[in-house]
This record gives C-alpha cells, structure tokens and sequence, in this order.
C-alpha cells in the first residue's frame, strides 16, 4: 500500500481495540512506532512491519 507515516496522522487498522476503537495516533515513527488509541488513550508501541501490514487507511494530521 506504500503509506506516509508521520507523527500525529491517525492510522486505521484491521482488528479493533478492546475499547471498540480502530484509530489510533502516531506519536512516533521509527523501527518501532509508538501508537495512542483515540477511544481510551491507551499506548502501545508496535514493529514498522506489523503497523504497515495491518493498516487500512491513513488520515494525514
């Protein structure tokens, strides 16, 4: 899909959050991206390759 990820865009991913939420925030892109759910501000810190793969859309900030 060849995404831009840059910190703040809220990416959409595949399997919801137990809190009901698909979308999360980016607080930092790198190896690792560090992502804050927008329903309950929970975070998670997650592999490039998982996030690129499990990502539906991406709403720029």
């Amino acid at each position: 899909m060849g995404y831009e990820y840059e910190v703040g865009d809220i990416v959409k991913l595949k399997k919801p959050h137990p809190c009901g939420s698909a979308e999360w925030e980016i607080l930092r892109v790198g190896a690792d991206f560090r992502l804050k759910c927008v329903g309950c501000g929970h975070q998670v810190m997650l592999p490039r390759r998982q996030v690129e793969k499990s990502t539906k859309g991406v709403r720029k900030r």
